[in-house]
């Protein structure tokens, strides 16, 4: 008998890194020394604001531009790599099961053909698949974008902006997409909207002017950098009690979104625990709750940022 063929063993490490990362236009520094890992089967959230970097730096991920300086390491085939930009045209005469056909023609011409169908149905767009182009709507064309992306079976997907410009019910399309690519492909998405890339996101990278200020984990980010908060809500004079806990050293900042509710951030857990409760009852205040804020990426975002 004949021995069957040692089995290929299943790649390791990050899907990319990159080393130094720099991209220069003239005498503006659009990415600064950027060094990124991303783990392998990972769903990683790339945020920042405009101007951050981030279409940039997936550009050259892509190999749609080239680095002024540092290197990029690839740990997946170039050839199976995906890109779906923010805004995906295509040729509106074509329908959507020609344009997901062709897709699969031009990246993996030896996978079956029943490949169209089964990316159009992952998409959601499997019942507009013989409708022209020219007449679907933005979230049609970013579903189509994401069918002709995945026809292929890429091991890295990069998206650009995936949820912008979409309805409630598009973007949470999508991100049911997104999450359910996990393990099946690598996923490297940028996005504006924190509430999103916290919600399928395993890893985060923050951007600002170039500069990569965080990357690692969610929970690591959610866990070690947000400052200690405490929602309060009390019967009235918010304004005032805010005065009052405003001028003890432990206490960050007090914000006052209601005449009811009090948002205070302090300095330690351990402080808040030990005072804040007395420093309500000094300020005259009638309590009705008192509980940790879950520490948001928005919140973390905007201390790295501002």
């Amino acid at each position: 008998m004949t021995p069957a063929a040692p089995t290929a063993p299943a790649p390791s490490g990050p899907a990319l890194t990159t080393s130094a990362l720099t991209k220069r236009y003239g005498g503006n520094v659009a990415l600064d020394a950027v060094d990124v890992t991303v783990p392998r089967g990972s769903v990683y959230g790339l945020v920042g604001p405009n101007g951050a970097g981030k279409t940039t730096l997936l550009s050259i991920l892509a190999g749609l531009r080239s680095p002024t300086a540092g290197e990029v390491d690839l740990g997946v085939d170039p050839r199976r790599i995906a890109v779906v930009p923010d805004t995906p045209n295509f040729e509106p005469w074509m329908t959507g099961r020609e344009v997901v056909g062709l897709s699969l023609h031009l990246t993996a011409p030896e996978l079956p053909a029943e490949r169209v169908v089964q990316a159009l149905e992952r998409a959601g767009i499997a019942d507009a698949a013989d409708r022209r182009i020219g007449g679907y709507s933005r979230g049609m064309l970013q579903r189509l974008g994401l069918a002709a992306a995945v026809v292929g079976d890429p091991d890295l997907l990069i998206l650009d902006e995936p949820t912008s410009a979409l309805d409630p019910a598009g973007r949470r399309d999508v991100l049911d997409f997104v999450s359910a690519s996990r393990g099946q492909a690598t996923v490297l998405f940028s996005s504006h909207i924190l509430g999103d890339v916290q919600e399928v996101s395993d890893t985060v990278g923050i951007l600002r002017d170039g500069r990569l200020l965080f990357e690692g984990p969610l929970d690591e980010l959610l866990v070690g950098r947000a400052a200690p908060a405490y929602a309060v809500r009390v019967r009235g004079g918010a304004t005032q009690i805010a005065v009052r806990l405003r001028a003890a050293d432990w206490v960050s900042s007090v914000d006052t979104p209601s005449q009811d509710l009090l948002r205070v951030t302090v300095t330690s857990v351990a402080a808040a625990e030990a005072q804040l409760v007395g420093a309500l009852a000094e300020a005259g205040a009638t309590v009705v709750s008192l509980v940790p804020v879950q520490s948001s990426l928005e919140h973390v975002f905007l201390e790295l940022t501002s």
